[in-house]
């Protein structure tokens, strides 16, 4: 996208075509107007067309040009807050509510998948949260303790069974989660608009929104080409948030991660590494990832931004690491790259924010967008459609706060990232 290798990678040369969409031109009306096509607005598109509304998402780019079209892949349950804290940050009902909500967010993306036929390599085998050291197997013990005692399907694996689960002995243990899964991510956003489309939605891609006006009776919309005028408006641009509503990226801070994805790797190293496919990060601060797509290839990933300095940085780092992980693969070619920005909030928890009258969104997710996304889509749908009304919602409503020195936070991902991995990262 826009000419750009390291933008979508591997996912942009994988992914089936998107479905034909066009610049807004002219003036049009609809009942909802989404600012953003990634997964919270194709969520919510398809869910309100779905339920008879008019709706015309406005992207500024491509579909999935975001986070939605770069990240790992991982479709996981929950946020990286452990369980019971849920309720002292957010109180008993809305905590219960997220935990409910985004604990079985998983499964309502593989039944949209299913449903409408998405060609996006979903594999529903769950994933292995993996332990670095002792302190990283207490805190899988504890995320395990915490999630058993609310039913969920999750195991404490020691260091022999994750060793032949992962085709390594380089962790302390891990916390196999059958909840979750991996998913090919700008397919998938693919997939949702092409099901958004079929239900009724307009989608127009290469119409950033110059300005928004509240003329009373609605809002108006405008691109450079048109404008669009609506009762509701849903904004779901997230970390790539930019022009209107400014406040939404003012409130997070850029974490950059990157991915590289190596050439298809024979059957015998197939055969030797994530056995059963499951999707693997670590419990490390700079964590790592990994898992495989469909034709064989292992996506590679870790915190940082391939750009600058910190291209040959991170490139040697991923060689070093990816073979100490798995001497076998000494010498296999990376052929793909790529980047994305992950929004962080203060708490590590997601917003849900009245904007102005009649304009709502959810952001901050952390680096778990794919089912929280799509999750939160369908809550915007039920909102604005008055299916629900704010106090069902699983967050509460809250106005954005301006995150605390956000530019040298994120200079000091972007800087720490590659100080860790010149340091050898400790795999």
């Amino acid at each position: 996208m826009k000419n750009d290798p390291r933008s979508h990678g591997l996912w942009e040369r994988s992914a089936p075509p998107a479905p034909a969409t066009t610049p807004l031109s002219g003036d049009v009306e609809a009942d909802v107007a989404i600012v953003g096509g990634g997964f919270t607005g194709l969520s919510a598109a398809l869910h309100l067309a779905e339920g008879g509304a008019s709706v015309v998402v406005l992207e500024g780019v491509e579909i999935g040009f975001g986070g939605s079209g770069r990240n790992v892949g991982l479709v996981n349950a929950g946020m990286w807050v452990m369980p019971d804290e849920l309720p002292g940050v957010l109180g008993d009902v809305h905590g219960q509510r997220l935990l409910d909500l985004l604990g079985n967010a998983p499964s309502v993306v593989f039944d949209l998948v299913q449903r409408h036929g998405m060609a996006c390599e979903a594999e529903h085998r769950g994933t292995l949260h993996c332990a670095v050291g002792p302190q990283g197997f207490w805190e899988l013990r504890e995320r395990e303790r915490q999630w058993k005692e609310r039913g969920a399907p999750v195991q404490l694996l020691g260091p022999e069974e994750t060793a032949r689960k992962v085709g390594t002995k380089a962790y302390a243990g891990s916390l196999l989660d059958l909840r979750a899964g991996t998913i090919q991510p700008l397919a998938y956003a693919r997939g949702l608009a092409t099901a958004a489309i079929k239900a009724g939605a307009v989608i127009h891609t290469g119409s950033p929104v110059v300005s928004a006006t509240d003329e009373g009776a609605a809002w108006r919309l405008r691109t450079l080409g048109g404008t669009v005028r609506a009762t509701q408006v849903i904004v779901a641009t997230n970390a790539y948030t930019s022009g209107v509503w400014p406040e939404v990226r003012g409130e997070l801070v850029h974490l950059p991660y990157f991915n590289m994805a190596t050439t298809p790797l024979s059957e015998d190293l197939r055969r030797s590494i994530l056995p059963e496919r499951q999707g693997v990060w670590d419990t490390r601060e700079v964590l790592s990832s990994f898992r495989f797509d469909q034709q064989g290839r292992l996506v590679f990933g870790s915190v940082g931004a391939l750009r600058g300095t910190g291209l040959p940085v991170h490139r040697d780092w991923g060689r070093r690491a990816l073979a100490k992980l798995f001497p076998q693969l000494r010498g296999v070619r990376f052929e793909t790259e790529w980047y994305g920005k992950i929004g962080m909030t203060a708490d590590n928890l997601p917003r849900f924010h009245r904007l102005a009258r009649n304009v709502v969104s959810f952001s901050g997710y952390n680096g778990r967008g794919i089912a929280p996304g799509t999750v939160f889509g369908r809550c915007l749908a039920q909102l604005v459609s008055g299916a629900i009304t704010e106090a069902d919602l699983p967050l509460p409503v809250t106005a954005p706060e301006a995150a605390q020195h956000r530019a040298a936070k994120e200079a000091y991902y972007e800087v720490g990232a590659q100080i860790a991995h010149i340091a050898g990262a400790r795999i």
